[in-house]
């Protein structure tokens, strides 16, 4: 699909607050309502907006303890990635999980309420999935940057 100038700040727009009516994005983007109504159609029917989501403040809902794990497979088997895979995908405590290249084979980003918490899932939920060779943990001391939105 190829953007227009208007396509891309509408997607800008949408990425700053979702929640804006068509009549106030039209005002920003001098076209009609229906015009926006029409373009949001469509970049939803092509698949460039996926979905839409409230982004929730982790201190407010006592989920700001942060944690990258390194996870190493014991084998690079189909069978071990697919049940590693939908293993870690039904973790709760996970919120990406990324298949990497290097030295490790997954990067997850884990987030719970703090140190003990981060422990138990490592102990009885992380450690409890077949084919983990190895864990290397980093825990976050402060967020410098963190966005959602893409620049089109």
């Amino acid at each position: 699909m190829i953007f227009d100038d208007i396509d891309k700040k509408l997607l800008y727009l949408l990425q700053q607050d979702s929640k804006q009516t068509n009549k106030e994005l039209s005002l920003k983007l001098n076209l009609s309502v229906t015009a926006v109504y029409e373009r949001i159609k469509k970049l939803e029917r092509e698949g460039v907006i996926n979905k839409y989501v409230a982004l929730i403040k982790k201190e407010k809902i006592d989920k700001s303890f942060i944690v990258f794990c390194h996870i190493k497979l014991i084998q690079h088997s189909h069978e071990y990635v697919v049940k590693f895979e939908k293993d870690v995908a039904n973790l709760e405590e996970v919120v990406e999980c990324f298949h990497i290249s290097g030295d490790y084979d997954y990067l997850l980003k884990v987030i719970v309420s703090d140190m003990e918490a981060f422990r138990e899932f490592m102990v009885n939920k992380l450690t409890s999935i077949n084919h983990i060779g190895s864990t290397h943990s980093m825990f976050v001391i402060n967020e410098v940057k963190h966005t959602t939105a893409i620049r089109v």
